[in-house]
């Protein structure tokens, strides 16, 4: 018998509308873990790396780990895996919330959904009852729609659902996969790879349990866990104190905080004509925030329930868009922080609140939304594009424009079916391909010419430009855990495969990445052993983020990139920025790919050579 995982898989094939359970391998259980390391893996076996991210042949898998649905701290999270829409590399989106511990209550590890629908279905799991209802009532709904009338229509006011809004139904290529309405398996389009299934959520409700190998170390494993995180600074004092948003200072004052589409390191009133203290942290909770929210298990609770202001409530189409009248909701976050405000050059946190609720609701990720926005401001402020293709003035630091176009590309309307397709395509149609800020076709957000680590990291990642793949930013601006030089490119190809090892190890486990600010793998290593009954260690367990992260690389690579895909926009590369206290700076990432392919055990070309891949056991 396994502990930690159940042991099953829901197989859904949409096309057919059959539905069946099978058994978990074990050896790939054992060598992947699970979460995005067992679900990258059962997807490389199966699906076509050319395939059409929209196609029927596309599979989209949401895979939990063995410590998700467990009393560990921030035991929620859960993978959603697929070929992206947005850029058509393997992308394995993380959310939180409490889905991800109802499948496992429900009995499940993971749900295999195959095909395409001829209609608009949902899934309904209630422990091993599974069906295929209609949701022809839930298209065009909202996720925050959709969530009350599927709790409604079943009848279990505690299911769990995860569901895409109107920008997955219309294929925006960064919708995003929004459970307990706010939080968001977001980034590479797995939302419009769903809504091209017909498929617009699955609801889950769970009454079991999740099987414990040793509860007696299990219990003194995360114990001890829980006191280091209380403990530590971030994780115990500034994420429970300002969410996320702790970081707009932090950043912004290290001449990190790309504003203007990247044209300046940091949201300065001289600079930019913008103030990046008028959407902190400091001020989200002195004039926004009701209250702390945690996900399941979490001890830290950095999620924030927050509103727009009385003064704000006046603006932003709040009264005159049928579409648009939410005055609450949950975040922002940090990245919509930086992607609606700074990177837009709007200041204004009523409209960064707006749009990030419009996200939410709607079902897109903000990161890219915002990234394309800024993209598209640069373009008309340089005369690109004109008033008679955008509709209005996209001027930087327009609220207005802010709101509205978040509406627009969520419905396709007008220019926000160009925004809808990301800034990649949309630069190389109007002829500036160098206004893109992301590499293989996801944007990305702290600025790298200010930290190297994080320029080597967003060029090698395998979904894209991701901080979340290798958060070196933890060590060269936190300190975490060890302080490193951001200004520095020696040992950064080390720090970097390190970080991305440790978090391709937690994505795994089915916990937070979240926790490495405050502990690291032999914390984790405990839990997972008493959990699950297997003897890893923290060598092999790293061992497990390596293959990991080789594994994707190997299907990105019989997917068309190659290592001339790991690169990074010319303006990181040659134009330095131009204020501030990193003013001059570039990355320098010819200084470090080759050490870091190297380090590898990587060809010169970016490929792992047959000997890495027989280490790993992926031959």
């Amino acid at each position: 018998m396994l502990h930690g995982w159940t042991g099953r898989i829901l197989r859904v094939n949409l096309t057919n509308r059959r539905c069946a359970v099978e058994s978990v391998r074990e050896d790939w259980a054992k060598a992947f873990v699970g979460g995005r390391g067992l679900g990258a893996k059962y997807f490389s076996e199966e699906v076509d790396p050319r395939v059409d991210p929209l196609s029927p042949a596309n599979s989209l898998i949401f895979a939990t780990g063995p410590l998700t649905g467990t009393s560990v701290s921030c035991g929620a999270r859960y993978m959603v895996i697929t070929k992206a829409a947005l850029n058509g590399t393997m992308t394995t989106s993380n959310s939180g919330g409490h889905w991800g511990p109802e499948l496992k209550f429900a009995g499940y590890d993971m749900i295999i959904v195959e095909g395409k629908a001829d209609r608009p279905v949902y899934l309904w799991i209630f422990d091993d009852h599974v069906e295929i209802r209609d949701a022809k009532n839930l298209w065009g709904k909202s996720t925050w729609d959709t969530e009350d009338l599927i709790r409604e229509e079943t009848g279990v006011p505690d299911a769990k659902i995860a569901s895409i809004g109107q920008a997955g139904e219309n294929l925006v290529k960064f919708a995003c996969i929004m459970n307990d309405k706010h939080r968001a398996a977001g980034r590479n389009g797995v939302g419009a790879v769903m809504g091209s299934k017909n498929l617009k959520a699955i609801a889950v409700r769970g009454t079991g349990q999740v099987p414990i190998a040793r509860p007696a170390d299990f219990m003194r494993a995360q114990w001890a866990k829980k006191a280091k995180l209380k403990a530590a600074p971030v994780t115990g004092q500034g994420l429970p104190a300002l969410g996320t948003a702790v970081l707009v200072h932090v950043i912004n004052e290290s001449g990190a905080m790309p504003t203007k589409n990247w044209q300046y390191g940091r949201m300065n009133m001289a600079e930019t004509g913008s103030d990046a203290e008028n959407i902190s942290g400091e001020h989200l909770k002195a004039n926004n925030t009701i209250r702390n929210k945690a996900c399941f298990a979490c001890t830290i609770a950095c999620g924030r329930v927050t509103q727009v202001s009385d003064a704000g409530r006046t603006r932003h189409q709040v009264t005159t868009s049928p579409h648009n009248w939410k005055i609450a909701g949950e975040g922002p976050e940090y990245e919509n922080t930086w992607s609606l405000g700074a990177d837009t050059n709007v200041d204004d946190l009523d409209a960064v609140l707006k749009a990030s609720f419009m996200c939410n609701e709607y079902g897109m990720d903000p990161i890219s939304f915002g990234s394309t926005l800024a993209a598209a401001m640069e373009l008309y402020e340089t005369g690109a594009i004109k008033d008679r293709i955008t509709g209005m003035p996209l001027r930087f630091g327009s609220a207005d424009v802010l709101v509205a176009m978040t509406e627009a590309t969520a419905f396709r309307r007008g220019f926000g079916n160009e925004l809808a397709e990301g800034s990649k395509w949309m630069c190389d149609k109007f002829g500036h391909p160098e206004f893109f800020m992301g590499s293989k076709g996801q944007e990305f957000r702290a600025d790298a010419r200010a930290i190297q680590g994080m320029g080597l990291g967003y060029a090698t990642s395998n979904r894209g430009g991701c901080h979340l793949r290798g958060y070196t930013l933890a060590s060269e601006i936190l300190g975490i855990p060890v302080k490193t030089d951001p200004a520095a490119t020696a040992g950064k190809a080390a720090l970097s495969i390190a970080f991305q090892h440790t978090n391709a190890a937690f994505d795994a486990s089915g916990t937070c990445v979240f926790l490495t600010f405050g502990v690291g793998v032999e914390d984790a290593v405990p839990e997972l052993v008493a959990a699950t009954g297997i003897d890893y260690t923290v060598e092999s367990l790293m061992e497990v983020g390596e293959r990991i992260f080789n594994l994707e690389r190997q299907w990105l690579l019989k997917a068309g990139f190659t290592g001339a895909d790991d690169t990074l926009p010319e303006r990181l590369l040659k134009s330095g920025i131009p204020h501030g206290p990193t003013k001059g700076q570039v990355n320098r990432l010819h200084e470090m790919l080759p050490e870091y392919y190297k380090l590898r055990g990587w060809n010169d070309r970016g490929e792992p050579t047959r000997e890495k891949l027989a280490a790993l056991g992926l031959v």
